[in-house]
């Protein structure tokens, strides 16, 4: 029983989860693309301070192979004017200058390949944050035409106004036609009081005819018109 419940609970919070996501879905996207810039922002930071480390080294590496081609110059004049002590000293300095060069270089490649996997990776933050600011704008509109045609459907289709409204104007097309009952009551009260009597027997042929009508009158003109 506790584990039925559990997952009913469960599975109310998830509906619940995704109507508020749903809700709130560009509000969220807005919050994760400024994650995503503050992301971008701390990366480029970290770049230029590789960056500038990798200047760094490299003077310092030129400033070795300076003082070591000095000291060459020098150590083969030492040499050549019989100082051997001097040129000795030379050589040690040399051999010690020569494995800070080393290193120096270790350093440099480690540097110039760690800039050029973080440009990769700065790079391809930025394109991805541009592709999610432009999905935001479409996202942006395509909520605001749900929105809006949520609130038409609301007010068109589902409001009781909109149905008081078509009740009536279905109530006033299927109403009687108000000429159509005053002459139906015009015959009712006609053959109440008999009034109608001899008009009918006038329409039957019956005496003169107590009104006149568009075949009468043509008649009268052709009779005149031969006479």
């Amino acid at each position: 029983m506790f584990a039925v419940l559990k997952t009913l609970i469960s599975g109310a919070s998830a509906r619940a989860e995704d109507r508020v996501t749903d809700m709130f879905a560009i509000d969220l996207i807005e919050q994760k693309i400024r994650e995503a810039e503050a992301g971008l922002n701390a990366a480029k930071q970290a770049l230029a301070s590789v960056i500038l480390r990798e200047r760094q080294e490299r003077l310092a590496a030129d400033g070795v192979d300076r003082r070591i081609a000095d000291l060459e110059i020098r150590a083969r004049a030492a040499l050549t004017a019989g100082s051997d002590a001097l040129a000795l000293e030379a050589a040690e300095a040399i051999a010690q200058l020569e494995n800070e060069r080393t290193v120096r270089r270790e350093t440099l490649a480690q540097l110039t390949g760690r800039i050029a996997r973080m440009r990769a990776s700065v790079d391809k933050a930025h394109r991805r944050l541009i592709d999610l600011k432009q999905g935001l704008a479409t996202a942006r509109a395509v909520d605001l035409e749900r929105r809006a045609q949520g609130r038409l459907d609301r007010a068109l289709g589902s409001s009781a106004p909109a149905r008081e409204a078509e009740a009536l104007i279905a109530r006033v097309m299927n109403g009687a036609d108000p000429l159509a009952e005053t002459e139906v009551l015009d015959e009712i009260d006609a053959g109440l009081d008999r009034s109608d009597v001899a008009g009918r027997l006038a329409k039957a042929g019956f005496g003169d005819r107590l009104t006149f009508d568009a075949d009468a009158v043509l008649a009268r003109l052709r009779a005149t018109s031969n006479a």
